[in-house]
C-alpha cells in the first residue's frame, strides 16, 4: 500500500526534524522513519474500519426504534437495506482487518459523536436515497454504493480530518493518499473470496522498503556532497538564504537522481517539485525545477550521470 509518493514525503518530513534536532542519531531517525510508515498502514486499516462501524451504528439505531414504547410503523418495519450492504458484511469479517483491530487495540468506540454525525451527512445525501429506493441490488451495486459514499463523503469530510489530527501527529498529510488506497480496495473486492479478501499490503514488496532505506541514508550520509552541488546550482544566492525545506528537498532528490539508476531522471525532477508545491512557498517549484535541472545537466556534462 505504502507507494513512493508517500515514502517521499515521509523521509522528507523525518530528515527535516532530523536536522532540527542537531543530526546526531541516524539509526534512531530511521526507527522513526519506518514507525511514521506504518501510522499511514494503521490509518488505512482505520479508515476501513469506519465504514463498518457507520454501518453498525445504523443497525443499533434501528434495535432502538423497534423497542420504543410506542413504536411507529416504519420503526417496526424499516428498510434495512443500508445496514443489510453486503460488502460491509464481508469487510466487518475480513481475516486481516480484525487482526488489526484486536492486535492495534484501535477502535471507533471513542469517537460517537462523529460517527453520528457521518452517518447524518451519508443518510442526507442523494447517493443514500437513490440506493435505498432501489427495490433489489446485487453485491456489485453494495459496494458501489460504498465507493460513491467514500469519495463524496468521506473523502472531503473536514470533521473527519479534525478526528484524525486529534488522534495521531503522524497522519497529518497522509489521508489524501491513503484515501486512494481504501477506494482501491473498496474496488477490487470480491465476494467470492469472504473473510479471506486480501487488503493491500504495507510495502508492495521488499524493493519499495529497500527504497525507502536507501534513500534515507544516501540523502544524509552524502548530504555535505549534495549540498555542494546545490551551492553550485545557485551561485546568484547564498545557500543559508535559500530555504531549509527547499535545500532538503533538493538534497533528497539528487540522492534519488544518483542513486537509483532505474528511476528516470524525469520522473524525479517531477516528483520533488510537486513536494516543493505542497509543503513549502509558491514559488519553490520553480526554483527547485530549476536548480535541480541545471545540476542535472552539469552532472551529465562531467560524466556523472549516465541515465537518461
Amino acid at each position: 500500500m505504502i507507494n513512493r509518493v508517500l515514502i517521499r514525503i515521509k523521509i522528507v518530513q523525518i530528515i527535516y526534524a532530523f536536522y532540527q534536532n542537531g543530526g546526531k542519531n541516524l539509526e534512531t531517525a530511521e526507527k522513526e522513519l519506518f514507525f511514521s510508515i506504518s501510522k499511514a498502514y494503521d490509518l488505512y486499516n482505520y479508515l476501513l474500519m469506519l465504514m463498518v462501524e457507520v454501518t453498525n451504528y445504523a443497525a443499533n439505531k434501528l434495535t432502538k426504534s423497534k423497542r420504543k414504547l410506542a413504536p411507529s410503523p416504519e420503526d417496526e418495519n424499516p428498510n434495512t437495506k443500508f445496514v443489510d450492504n453486503r460488502f460491509i458484511a464481508q469487510l466487518e469479517v475480513n481475516e486481516q482487518l480484525l487482526y488489526f483491530k484486536g492486535n492495534q487495540k484501535k477502535t471507533w468506540d471513542n469517537e460517537p459523536e462523529y460517527i453520528k454525525g457521518l452517518f447524518q451527512k451519508i443518510v442526507s445525501s442523494d447517493i443514500y436515497k437513490a440506493y435505498m429506493e432501489q427495490e433489489t441490488s446485487t453485491y456489485a451495486d453494495d459496494r458501489e454504493f460504498w465507493r460513491k459514499i467514500y469519495k463524496t463523503i468521506i473523502m472531503t469530510d473536514l470533521d473527519l480530518d479534525n478526528v484524525l489530527e486529534d488522534q495521531s501527529l503522524y497522519w497529518n498529510g497522509d489521508k489524501e493518499i491513503v484515501d486512494t488506497f481504501v477506494l482501491k480496495t473498496i474496488k477490487f473486492f470480491d465476494e467470492k473470496n469472504g473473510a479471506k479478501q486480501e487488503l493491500l499490503p504495507e510495502f508492495k514488496d521488499d524493493e519499495d522498503k529497500e527504497y525507502a532505506s536507501l534513500l534515507f541514508r544516501r540523502s544524509i550520509l552524502n548530504g555535505d556532497y549534495y549540498r555542494h552541488l546545490i551551492s553550485e546550482g545557485t551561485r546568484n544566492w547564498e545557500l543559508k538564504r535559500v530555504a531549509l525545506i527547499d535545500t532538503l528537498i533538493m538534497q533528497i532528490a539528487l540522492a534519488e537522481i544518483l542513486t537509483f539508476p532505474n528511476i528516470p531522471v524525469n520522473v524525479s525532477l517531477n516528483e520533488y517539485v510537486d513536494l516543493a508545491k505542497a509543503y513549502s512557498t509558491p514559488k519553490s517549484g520553480g526554483f527547485i525545477n530549476g536548480t535541480l535541472d541545471g545540476i542535472v545537466k552539469m552532472l551529465r556534462s562531467q560524466k556523472k550521470l549516465l541515465k537518461n
